[in-house]
């Protein structure tokens, strides 16, 4: 039995289970029968959430394109293929537009910056970018090891609070089971003085009798 009160002021709750030591359910299939239809007959638990836990963030409200990208990914949507006709150069459809030929030499220009702009990426890639990527696996790595020591010291916690839950129950149990067995020896000693009493008090209205008897015989 154990006394739980919160922070807030409010009365304790008294629960007298112990359920790591209570196996009555398990000894006689009746009850267990029983307390499994009495469950039945009860309304099914919420399936919502308790209302003090909060609502759900919304993952990046400030990015229409990562949200976006977000749904799809949840949605088992395929990628959207690349549009390769910005890669193109197509020539001008009427040569003797002067127009397009501007439109066609605008286009390769812009194309040729593009590759500019890819070579120095890669090479920037070539320079820097195998000890980028070593520092982000470090720390990608570092960060695994953290969420995992936490979750292995959130598991022990959990396994020490249950070994303290049933060491507590179980040492109570004990002592309820020796109190009740207690009691029943001390009503068993009372039923059998009070049997005593009464047979003496028999015993003495017999020998009352038998006195007035023999006094009236005399």
């Amino acid at each position: 039995m154990s006394n739980i009160a919160n922070g807030d002021a409010q009365p304790a709750a008294i629960f007298d289970a112990l359920p790591y030591y209570d196996d009555e359910l398990e000894k006689y299939p009746v009850l267990k029968q029983k307390v499994e239809k009495e469950l039945a007959r009860e309304g099914k638990p919420p399936q919502g959430l308790h209302p003090k836990v909060p609502p759900a963030p919304t993952l990046f409200a400030n990015n229409p394109l990562l949200q976006a990208e977000l749904e799809r990914v949840s949605n088992h949507q395929p990628l959207p293929p690349l549009d390769t006709a910005r890669y193109q150069l197509p020539g001008p459809v009427k040569p003797e537009d002067e127009e397009e030929w501007l439109e066609a030499l605008k286009n390769a220009r812009a194309q040729l910056e593009h590759q500019k702009l890819r070579q120095t990426n890669l090479a920037l890639l070539q320079q820097y970018g195998p000890n980028a990527w070593r520092i982000h696996n470090y720390l990608t790595e570092a960060s695994a090891k953290n969420v995992e020591k936490a979750l292995e010291d959130l598991k022990n916690l959990t396994v020490d609070v249950n070994r303290e839950r049933k060491n507590f129950q179980t040492r109570l149990g004990s002592q309820l089971t020796s109190l009740e067995t207690r009691w029943t020896e001390l009503i068993s000693s009372i039923l059998q003085i009070e049997m005593a009493n009464v047979a003496l008090e028999a015993e003495i209205d017999r020998l009352n009798k038998r006195e007035v008897e023999l006094a009236a015989a005399l």
